[in-house]
């Protein structure tokens, strides 16, 4: 039993059959908080807390997941080829509400953490929580934050942004498919690019470009704002 346990394809099929649960119980429930991320993050550490099977055995496999980020990152590039004519007529629109996403998001973290006397290497663990993990990964190493706070901010980040925005849209009034594509990117990245690909290839082409504009901005400017600051 516990040969099968140490081998990578243990953690790899775990995995895969909690998160095809995620989708089969979000397409059955219709309901936002059945994000089939959250129902795989969920049931795996339930699984591995009945069982008692050590995390690090799930590990070796799960991690395998990982070298897939970047190629999926990747391929959210071909719906925005198909709609380049559209990324051109909004192009000032566009980037007008990338920046203000950025701004935003680090001005609130900075904000609330200073209101709650927070830590400042765990104010900086949470500044990259809006942009895709290789690059918060990338930024908490810069700017001094803990990893693993900023693992959890990004997907909690992403998961929260994705239930909660067809509700945020609809109070809004938010109807445009360029702007719903720029919201969901900008604050909620991969996971919230997933949600505006249901909602049509508009939102999912201006997320997916969301991903890259305001990583690439939050990277860069972030590290030198807090050293000016």
């Amino acid at each position: 039993m516990y040969n099968i346990l140490e081998t990578p394809l243990f953690g790899l099929v775990v995995t895969i059959v909690f998160f095809n649960l995620g989708v089969y119980l979000q397409k059955k429930t219709k309901h936002p908080i059945m994000n089939p991320l959250l129902i795989a993050i969920v049931g795996i550490l339930l699984f591995l807390n009945l069982t008692k099977i050590p995390y690090e055995s799930y590990k070796k496999g799960a991690e395998s997941v990982n070298f897939f980020l970047g190629p999926v990152t990747i391929i959210l590039a071909v719906p925005l080829y198909k709609q380049f004519n559209l990324f051109k007529k909004y192009i000032l629109e566009i980037f007008i509400g990338i920046g203000c996403g950025v701004v935003i998001s680090f001005m609130s973290v900075k904000i609330i953490g200073s209101l709650s006397s927070a830590n400042i290497n765990i104010i900086n663990s949470l500044i990259p929580k809006s942009i895709t993990t290789p690059m918060g990964l990338s930024l908490t190493n810069t700017i001094n934050g803990i990893e693993a706070i900023t693992v959890v901010a990004i997907i909690l980040t992403g998961i929260v942004g994705a239930i909660i925005a067809p509700m945020v849209f609809k109070i809004g009034k938010i109807t445009h498919p360029v702007a719903k594509g720029i919201a969901l990117g900008t604050s909620a990245h991969a996971v919230g690019t997933s949600k505006a690909l249901e909602m049509g290839e508009i939102e999912g082409a201006m997320s997916g470009l969301s991903i890259g504009i305001s990583g690439i901005i939050t990277v860069i400017l972030i590290p030198i704002i807090i050293n000016i600051i």
